[in-house]
């Protein structure tokens, strides 16, 4: 799997900074910045505050609120000044997204209250190529990020956005910057980091499109697996997930949450919804285990928990869970978890959990 971690935070920062050195004789103050109302030069002291705002969420541990500090630069830094503030911000940044450990996760408010360093890259990257084209397009530049960085930010942060052929396109149109064939015109807009629902001993955290791609083609998704590794369950799961975001149907509160213990990070399972409720108010739930995380209660505890979430409850929904015949042990699982028997035929019994 391509890690989002420092090294793209300076591959961003890099090629920016190197686009905008060539027109710091511009003037940048009295510039408007593409179609912001901010002038260039405020834009670009924007870039570097988000930056080193992301590094103090990060480095901080905050998680009620951002920390409160803001970044303020020297009377009468110009353009130079501001390009060498963006490449420290950015080098914080990517110091703080490599020296995180992965299960960290800081406050962000879109739209869960909470981001991991992944997330926080993901965002930091966007800033950086988003306003850098806000920047460039006033002043008349040609700016062209590399298509992997702009999969890197769309398959983690934009999860409902179905992607393009053309992911720097895709990335403009989905943050109401261009015209994309075929799609209409966006004017609002909000990134989405990943949901994580906490249990007893486990967090479930949700599988974004970048991670289901990986654990679909084999890989562990991103995640610290026990030895035995993912279950073809959580694989299949992946791969339902990833069609669903190719279709641009994909809703996170309805996708796939990977098992993870508190206790070592270790990931056991994953537990989802086969896609938002239908037309009479049903979603599908389903789950597996690794082998190694088999006979300890986590499924039981897991599918409590992501039962109960608010996501999962509103508006009346009926949760439903189909099981094989043969299996009693899963049958034993959302029976504990309060689930009723509702209908049976020669191969599955049907289980319901209604509001």
């Amino acid at each position: 799997m391509r890690t989002l971690g420092g090294e793209r935070v300076e591959e961003a920062v890099t090629g920016a900074v190197a686009l905008l050195r060539t027109a710091t004789d511009r003037d940048w103050k009295g510039t408007r910045a593409g179609r912001l109302a901010w002038d260039c030069l405020y834009t670009a002291e924007h870039i570097a505050s988000d930056l080193i705002a992301y590094a103090g969420q990060l480095a901080g541990r905050a998680t009620e609120a951002y920390v409160p500090f803001e970044l303020t630069l020297e009377e009468g830094t110009g353009n130079e000044g501001v390009l060498q503030v963006i490449e420290t911000t950015g080098a914080l940044l990517a110091a703080a997204v490599r020296t995180t450990p992965r299960e960290v996760r800081a406050f962000h408010p879109y739209p869960f209250r909470s981001a991991n360093r992944e997330g926080f890259a993901a965002m930091g990257i966007a800033e950086v190529l988003l306003h850098t084209h806000d920047i460039a397009e006033g002043l008349g530049l040609a700016h062209e990020p590399p298509a992997e960085l702009c999969t890197d930010v769309l398959t983690r942060i934009f999860p409902r956005v179905r992607p393009g052929a053309d992911p720097w396109r895709t990335l403009l149109w989905a943050t109401g910057r261009g015209d994309l064939s075929g799609r209409p015109p966006v004017t609002e807009w909000r990134w989405h980091n990943n949901m994580v629902i906490p249990a007893e001993r486990l967090t479930l955290q949700g599988v974004t499109p970048a991670a289901a791609a990986d654990l679909a083609e084999g890989g562990d998704g991103g995640f610290a697996w026990v030895g035995s590794g993912p279950f073809q369950g959580t694989r299949d799961a992946a791969g339902m997930l990833l069609k669903a975001y190719e279709a641009g149907t994909h809703r996170p509160e309805w996708g796939v949450f990977v098992l993870v213990r508190k206790e070592d990070g270790r990931a056991v399972g994953a537990m989802g919804f086969h896609g938002p409720p239908d037309e009479d108010g049903r979603a599908e739930i389903g789950y597996d285990l690794a082998e190694d995380g088999r006979g300890r209660g986590y499924a039981t505890e897991a599918l409590r928990a992501l039962s109960a979430w608010p996501s999962a409850r509103q508006h009346g929904t009926t949760l439903l869970a189909k099981i094989d015949r043969a299996n009693v042990r899963s049958q034993a699982v959302v029976t504990r978890a309060g689930y009723r028997l509702v209908a049976e035929d020669e191969k599955l019994l049907a289980y319901e959990l209604r509001d």
